[in-house]
């Protein structure tokens, strides 16, 4: 599961965890994955996916340290509390999910603490760098076979793109990720989340915020 992708020229140097990105190092304590995947109806796989080829494939964009990520595996696969029991086999061949984000640190992080190694993939990849990603996303769906995933996951990260890239930036992801996958669950941010993290970003000195 420790895949390793390169990262955009512009995001090198820069502190792990930084705020312009929104990749904060203990999100998951301020927004229990519990919680939020508990709005997810069960037996979700199935019934979208109810003659596919398995394995089904996964990526979730902007995962941070991996929290929510094992939690939406656990969810969709029906799984107990996984940091407490080893991984099923069965599991690893109904899906296979790959996560990146931006920040190498955090996602050091969900190397290190993940409970399914061989079912969840963590990379470092800048889903904004054409150049990184394409060859990287590539070659994951070469390795079963595939040109397109299943279900994408972009889970409170379209603000932080669209802060950083503008109107043209979030249409391009959203774009990119509707062309990349059947189906595709998003967790937008609301009006307020937005001001918040303008205050933020200005207090960081950005001032081209659009």
């Amino acid at each position: 599961g420790k895949m390793a992708a390169p990262m955009s020229r512009e995001r090198r140097g820069t502190e792990p965890g930084a705020a312009p990105y929104g990749n904060f190092p203990n999100y998951s304590r301020f927004h229990p994955p519990e919680e939020r995947v508990s709005l997810l109806p069960q037996g979700l796989l199935s019934s979208l996916f109810p003659s596919a080829t398995r394995p089904l494939l996964g990526l979730d964009v902007g995962c941070n340290s991996g929290e929510l990520s094992v939690a939406l595996y656990q969810h969709l696969l029906g799984l107990q509390d996984g940091a407490s029991s080893p991984e099923a086999p069965e599991a690893g061949e109904e899906l296979k999910l790959l996560c990146c984000d931006i920040d190498p640190e955090l996602i050091r992080r969900a190397q290190q603490s993940s409970p399914f190694p061989s079912s969840i993939s963590f990379a470092n990849l800048d889903i904004m760098d054409p150049e990184s990603r394409e060859p990287f996303l590539n070659s994951f769906l070469r390795r079963f076979g595939r040109s397109s995933f299943d279900i994408g996951f972009c889970m409170s990260v379209t603000m932080w793109i669209h802060l950083n890239h503008g109107d043209r930036g979030l249409l391009e992801l959203l774009a990119l990720l509707g062309s990349l996958c059947t189906f595709l669950l998003v967790e937008p941010q609301p009006w307020r989340c937005y001001r918040a993290a303008a205050r933020r970003l200005r207090r960081l000195g950005r001032r081209d915020l659009e």
